[in-house]
């Protein structure tokens, strides 16, 4: 939205500066994109007069002038037909730059004569179309710059043009007294006021309106009257400025006075040449579908069912809210214009501008709502402008349809809003701001402005004081505790357990990654997901079309990347949550850790191996260690199928309670997901894990005991399918108040022990805590461990 600074102050008495009222605009929510300076271009050019003129000796069209100028009397051959003596003009000297012709002005010889600079005319400045001859001045000294002799006697050609950006909720400022009011409203001025009388019709209108049944909702009011014997032609001069100014081309004064009333009040209007209406009836009605008009940008559309047209007695004249047709379009021949001013449904005139791909400035207001209570005096405006400089007469106004009731009322609790902005307002100050911007006040209920489709409810209300009170004011100030002494944690336990996991995963080497939480179906399907309870209604793209069933299918897909571009090692991991379907508790956090390629770069002392499961089973016993899970655990199988049935194993707790899980990833995925493998990973359930019995910000006392410790080695043969875990685990349970530890150190398959057997030897390790353990203690020990391993494996004794 563009608009100059005279412009503006027809609406606002304001003294403010322009850095001031960009400022203000700013902080209103109305941010101002740029200022533009348009006498910049002019700064050069300064004043000279004409001491006199003769005709060049080769040349019957050109003079020889002799200029007075700031730097003595210099010579200027000029070909503009009013080049005489005696008269003010603008000069260029050498090394000016003319922004109307793309020329810098040197010195230079025409005929034969020498020519000393340029006298301009208001195109080559970029003033007007004007070019018939050079500028003449009314008045002006020599030597004065021409862009200070503008600014005191014609600031409208060299007014800041200030551009704004308009956010689809604000309407309102798309007309420069929309603008006003809210700077008037922020103490800047006072909004002047900008009302018409109403025009009494001379005559009933011979062109009648009417609205379709079924298009009421699309078009709910059409106001129209017809004024005869009207004068076209080029806009008078200041109308033209402002159009120019905020880049519009001024066309013919009828066809600029609705380029005016689009930018001055955000309410487009449109002019019927009233002699080409066929049958003097308009018509607003729904299309049918294959009809045809070639519009004012002189191309044709089709349009398709449901769109709002106007029509004559011989088919469509206009868009309804997006472009009139060229076939009753105004031209300088006309004479009876017909003034249309209608309000459009946003959503309609927004689906029609879409389809068809026209973006023009009506479409723009139409769709983002106008206000639809100044309809009745947006036709009265544009009749006083058009009979003032036109001329005519004017019929009686005629009228389909009735304004949309769009009232509303909200109540403004004071109290309430401070609260909210956090800043002390008082109530007399609320209710002035809303007054200032429109509102009408009874009692505590706050009625809204037909203009402000935005406001919809109490928060709008406390925004619409906030902004004008500032946001800038507020002062930071700290929370009160709730409570007394150290405040309770923020995090809870499991947000805590995540950001510990994550520590520890990055410090183990791994690179994090965030990946999307949707997947495609393929992808998806492979790790048991991509059924209909996790596909998203509306997805951004078909490859996000379901929510991930986990992160392994995110972590291998970036895997892929990498490798596709040359980086076969990687280490990478994720936190987040996975999805078994779209219902409350069918969401769970996870976190995934991916190895993939070597444990380092290669050497000559082969230090560097392919990774492997018990890298991923050492890195996933050290994140559970780092989120506080239990240290004896079970390692059992039967993981989903997408891991490898011989190289993995589930952490559990028991047969049910399943803290996470690692292995090699199944080759037949990583074929499908394009991985290069063998690939190894770990998922860890945080949620699963335990919480302590006692919690508490401390640790718990070290106890080291001083009584020695006694290692015992015991030899079993078991059969060739026993886990060497399932041992351990039995052996430590044999006396879990002694045993301190038990570990493997030796495993022998074959040779005497028969086909299917092996002999797994642990060494068990027991710490007392009371007494030094004697003989016996250590036997009945002994006998317990071997009891255990022997009910949990069927194993014996290796004699």
């Amino acid at each position: 939205m563009k608009f100059t600074l005279s412009w503006l102050k027809e609406h606002l008495d304001t003294t403010a500066s322009v850095d001031e009222i960009t400022y203000a605009l700013t902080d209103l929510g109305l941010e101002v994109e740029g200022v533009e300076d348009r006498g910049a271009k002019l700064a050069d050019f300064t004043i000279g007069y004409v001491k006199s003129a003769e005709k060049h000796p080769d040349a019957d069209r050109l003079n020889v002038c002799q200029v007075e100028t700031d730097e003595g009397v210099t010579q200027i051959i000029c070909g503009a037909p009013n080049a005489r003596a005696g008269i003010t003009v603008v000069v260029a000297k050498p090394g000016v730059y003319v922004p109307g012709i793309d020329t810098t002005i040197g010195v230079g010889k025409i005929r034969g004569i020498e020519s000393y600079g340029m006298m301009a005319s208001e195109r080559e400045m970029e003033l007007s179309e004007e070019h018939d001859g050079i500028i003449e001045l009314p008045s002006g000294e020599v030597g004065q710059r021409f862009v200070d002799w503008l600014a005191e006697n014609d600031p409208a050609k060299v007014d800041p043009v200030i551009e704004i950006a308009i956010t689809p909720n604000r309407p309102d400022a798309l007309g420069v007294r929309g603008i006003a009011r809210d700077l008037a409203a922020r103490g800047l001025g006072k909004l002047k006021p900008r009302d018409v009388d109403a025009v009494e019709g001379a005559f009933p209108c011979p062109v009648t309106v009417s609205i379709d049944e079924d298009t009421r909702d699309q078009c709910p009011v059409f106001y129209g009257r017809m004024i005869r014997g009207v004068t076209n032609g080029p806009s008078p001069a200041w109308l033209q400025d402002r159009l120019r100014a905020i880049g519009l081309r001024p066309i013919s004064f009828l066809v600029d006075v609705t380029n005016f009333f689009t930018y001055d009040r955000n309410r487009p209007l449109h002019v019927f040449d009233a002699d080409k209406i066929a049958g003097n009836a308009l018509r607003v009605h729904r299309a049918l579908g294959g009809e045809t008009i070639m519009a004012l940008d002189d191309k044709e559309y089709t349009f398709e069912a449901g769109m709002t047209l106007i029509s004559d007695a011989d088919g469509v004249e206009s868009i309804g809210g997006v472009m009139g047709g060229a076939g009753s379009g105004c031209t300088a021949e006309t004479t009876n214009v017909f003034i249309e001013a209608a309000y459009f449904d946003p959503v309609r005139t927004a689906y029609t501008g879409r389809a068809l791909k026209i973006n023009s400035d009506a479409r723009y207001r139409f769709e983002r709502g106008i206000d639809p209570a100044w309809t009745p005096y947006g036709i009265e405006h544009a009749t006083r402008m058009i009979l003032d400089h036109a001329g005519g007469e004017a019929s009686e106004v005629v009228v389909a349809g009735q304004i949309p009731d769009t009232a509303r009322a909200y109540k403004l609790d004071a109290a309430r809003v401070q609260s909210l902005v956090g800043m002390t307002i008082p109530e007399s100050d609320q209710r002035q701001t809303l007054t200032s911007l429109g509102f009408r006040l009874e009692g505590n209920m706050a009625h809204v402005p037909t203009w402000r489709p935005d406001v919809q409810g109490e928060a709008d209300l406390v925004e619409e004081v906030a902004r004008i009170a500032s946001l800038t004011k507020l002062e930071g100030r700290p929370l009160p505790r709730l409570t007394a002494g150290v405040p309770r944690p923020v995090l809870s336990p499991t947000q805590r357990r995540i950001g510990a996991a994550r520590r520890a995963t990055a410090a183990l080497g791994y690179n994090e990654c965030v990946s999307y939480s949707f997947i495609d179906q393929a992808s998806a399907a492979l790790f048991g997901g991509g059924t209909d309870a996790t596909r998203l209604e509306n997805p951004i793209s078909a490859d996000m079309s379901h929510m991930r069933p986990a992160l392994l299918p995110g972590l291998l897909q970036a895997a892929a990347r990498n490798q596709a571009r040359g980086h076969a090692d990687m280490a990478l991991f994720e936190v987040g949550p996975s999805f078994q379907g779209g219902e409350p508790g069918e969401q769970a956090e996870m976190i995934t850790g991916l190895l993939i390629g070597r444990t380092g770069p290669k050497d000559v002392h082969g230090a560097s191996r392919p990774v492997d499961v018990f890298d991923v089973k050492a890195d996933a016993e050290a994140v559970l260690s780092a989120m506080g899970a239990p240290a004896r655990v079970q390692i059992l199988r039967g993981a989903p199928d997408y891991w490898h049935p011989g190289r993995h194993g589930m952490i559990c707790l028991g047969p049910k309670k399943i803290l996470g899980i690692f292995g090699e990833v199944h080759p037949k995925i990583l074929t499908a997901m394009d991985v290069k493998g063998p690939a190894m990973a770990f998922t860890i359930w945080p949620d699963e894990i335990p919480l302590p019995r006692k919690a508490g910000a401390t640790r718990a006392a070290l106890r080291i005991s001083d009584l020695q410790a006694v290692e015992r080695d015991f030899a079993f043969v078991v059969d060739a399918g026993v886990e060497a875990l399932t041992l351990v685990n039995a052996a430590l349970g044999a006396d879990k108040g002694l045993i301190e530890d038990v570990r493997v150190f030796d495993e022998f398959i074959g040779g005497s022990l028969g086909e299917g057997k092996k002999s797994l030897a642990i060494t068990v390790r027991m710490q007392p805590s009371e007494t030094t353990l004697k003989d016996a203690d250590i036997e009945a020990v002994g006998a317990k461990v071997i009891e255990k391993v022997t009910q949990a494996t069927g194993g014996v004794l290796r004699g």
